[in-house]
């Protein structure tokens, strides 16, 4: 429910597990094969004395000093603020407003009611339950519009799709305190108190 880039994630995570797993790999077979190490040795010498060379050819003008530093630099400074830009959008989505109408009454305003209202509410209602291990309610924005997501993680035994009604009977309770229907998420989980596969409701 919320705008972080999960596939970016994935392709990130994807692209660096392949990457330390190269680094293993060749690790492995420089110890283990000794033509490897041959072969390392070989390379990187030569590797090394290209990048030296290219380094000499870009100098300034009478000046020891090479001008692709300045480029190294700047390409650091850019990836950076790209790592910060992509650690900005992790879990974006949350929201602290559920509701917010316009009164035209003797005291014309706005009516706000925040998202923790909703929040503790269905936490006070649903803890101390003997069927539940965990729960957990989250209010996101969703394309402008508040919507809760609600967690549940439920004990061996008990049936997920008559908790997950349950919750529908708070959700409903609690849309006649607002005055509002809020869209819900119902999210059944599995964890290491709980056996019971994933199921998701939404309403």
């Amino acid at each position: 429910m919320n705008s972080t880039p999960a596939l970016l994630n994935r392709i990130l995570l994807a692209v660096l597990g392949l990457i330390l797993l190269g680094v293993g790999l060749l690790l492995v077979l420089l110890a283990t094969v000794p033509p490897v190490g041959s072969w390392w040795h070989s390379w990187s010498s030569g590797a090394w004395g290209g990048i030296n060379q290219v380094f000499d050819s870009t100098r300034f003008p009478g000046r020891p000093e090479s001008w692709l530093w300045i480029v190294v630099a700047l390409t650091l400074l850019a990836l950076m603020g790209l790592m910060v830009a992509w650690i900005a959008q992790q879990g974006k989505g949350r929201s602290n407003l559920l509701a917010a109408e316009y009164d035209p009454g003797e005291i014309p305003g706005d009516v706000r009611i925040g998202g923790g209202v909703a929040e503790q509410a269905l936490r006070h209602a649903l803890e101390g339950r003997p069927d539940l291990a965990g729960a957990t309610v989250t209010t996101y924005d969703v394309k402008g519009s508040p919507a809760l997501k609600v967690r549940l993680l439920p004990r061996q035994g008990v049936a997920p799709h008559l908790l997950a009604a349950e919750v529908s009977g708070l959700v409903d309770a609690l849309e006649s305190v607002v005055g509002k229907e809020i869209p819900v998420l119902i999210h059944v989980g599995a964890g290491a108190r709980t056996r019971f596969s994933r199921a998701e409701r939404v309403r």
